[in-house]
């Protein structure tokens, strides 16, 4: 679970310089976008009983060079112990408070489709401090409904409902042609973080944070890859096989089939 506490065996560790609101200084995106990856190695890690872990066995848990996470980490102020490692609890509170996830966020899905369903049943959420609030939706057939504990409410009570929850994040899961108006509404509202399913590339104002999730995209740049790796597999057949001689010099089947035709015709 979540947990706000700052864990205890945190000797040897720098505590990261924050600005006046609290936010880590000078901490770069790309940074930032490996955190979330770092967090869940260390959520297996700790599930496992595993107290303290050395950068390289991180690394590899994360996918990443040891030397980048190092660096990543040296942001938080965190740079672990020469021959024992990370402490794996004060470095999942180190993560955790750079990203925000010491205190519960609360999250509003609009879009009750068969994906808003699938987001909202998600366990994952409220042990990584996000609570599912509130879930809207426009078909009459589906307002009232339960889903994962929550009553479906009708969209036109958005205003509403970031209000009374005091939503900062909303997660966008309808098709893409209202996906900008309930974006711009929950922009009025007040919410500066959305989370973007539709297919769509939304308009924001500044100061507005907008993550898009496109699984279609992701499922193309993987069938990208699987086809370069087909391509290089049959080239590599390919070139394994032996070219067939004539006079002494390589010439492709196909060509040399043509000459022995022409040689029996003549």
């Amino acid at each position: 679970m979540h947990n706000n506490a700052m864990p205890s065996g945190s000797h040897g560790q720098v505590a990261a310089r924050v600005e006046a609101n609290g936010r880590p200084e000078g901490i770069p995106e790309a940074t930032v976008a490996r955190l979330p990856v770092y967090l869940r190695a260390l959520y297996g890690l700790a599930e496992r009983g595993v107290s303290t872990v050395a950068s390289e066995a991180l690394a590899a848990a994360a996918g990443v060079n040891s030397a980048k996470l190092r660096k990543d980490l040296s942001h938080l102020g965190s740079y672990g112990i020469r021959g024992v490692g990370y402490d794996v609890d004060y470095l999942v509170y180190q993560v955790s408070r750079t990203l925000g996830l010491t205190q519960d966020w609360p999250v509003v899905i609009v879009g009750a489709g068969n994906l808003g369903r699938a987001l909202a049943n998600y366990g994952g959420f409220v042990s990584r401090g996000f609570t599912i609030s509130a879930m809207l939706d426009s078909d009459p057939t589906i307002v009232g409904s339960r889903i994962a504990r929550l009553t479906v409410r009708h969209v036109d009570e958005l205003e509403g409902v970031v209000l009374r929850h005091k939503v900062s994040i909303g997660v966008i899961a309808t098709p893409a042609g209202s996906a900008q108006a309930v974006c711009d509404r929950l922009v009025a509202a007040g919410v500066t973080s959305i989370l973007n399913f539709a297919p769509l590339v939304l308009s924001v104002p500044e100061g507005v944070d907008v993550r898009k999730v496109d699984l279609s995209i992701e499922l193309q740049i993987l069938a990208f890859h699987a086809q370069r790796r087909s391509g290089s597999a049959a080239a590599d057949r390919g070139r394994g096989a032996r070219p067939h001689a004539v006079n002494g010099r390589g010439r492709p089947p196909a060509q040399d089939f043509a000459a022995q035709e022409l040689a029996t015709q003549g």
